[in-house]
């Protein structure tokens, strides 16, 4: 099984503790209790290529929003190969502080880190404060950026498939597929670590 680092990032209140349960236990309280420091769960997400099955395990690590936890981000950040950054659709001061995580994770992940935006909360509708159009724009100073996966703990809604989205792009990033054995192993290895074959051209598992 390849194993994978994923942190999620946001402030306090956001909904990262939510967003791990319905995607790891297919949960949602209402009543979630705040993450004291760092909570860890593991999830193993299968993804189906034109060549065959890739099946990753993530280990996916909750960070705390609150000020007093965000010394403890930057070592956790350290050897993640995803950063998931919230922000809650009703609170505009979270998508603010999205500058504040970014800044973060920029200076102690390693640069191939796949970052992607999650918009929280979209079912509470008629206490919105912010528009996809407005954090779009918010979010378009950051050249990774490309788009915002809007998610919703509560109805399920986009929350597997945010996840299903980020995986994509870990393993396109990290991953390439042996022409012969036609096993997948890390794109930095010249050689199939499974069959020993050379790698002449670089073929992307998906």
């Amino acid at each position: 099984m390849l194993k994978y680092k994923i942190i999620i990032a946001g402030a306090k209140d956001v909904g990262k503790s939510s967003l791990i349960a319905r995607l790891c236990d297919n949960i949602f309280k209402e009543d979630m209790k705040a993450t004291i420091g760092v909570d860890f769960k593991r999830k193993s997400i299968t993804v189906k290529g034109p060549h065959k099955d890739i099946s990753l395990d993530l280990n996916i690590w909750d960070f705390a929003g609150e000020e007093k936890y965000r010394t403890l981000f930057p070592a956790y950040a350290n050897g993640a190969s995803a950063a998931f950054i919230l922000f809650d659709t009703t609170n505009k001061e979270s998508l603010d502080d999205i500058d504040n995580w970014v800044r973060i994770i920029d200076g102690n992940a390693h640069s191939n880190i796949v970052k992607q935006i999650i918009a929280t909360k979209i079912d509470l509708k008629s206490v919105r404060e912010v528009s996809k159009k407005d954090a779009t724009e918010f979010c378009q100073k950051y050249d990774w950026f490309t788009e915002i996966t809007s998610t919703s703990s509560k109805t399920g809604e986009n929350v597997e498939e945010a996840f299903l989205f980020v995986v994509k792009k870990i393993i396109k990033r990290n991953l390439q597929i042996c022409k012969t054995c036609g096993d997948v192993f890390n794109k930095k290895l010249k050689n199939c670590q499974y069959c020993g074959a050379k790698v002449e051209i670089e073929v992307s598992p998906i």
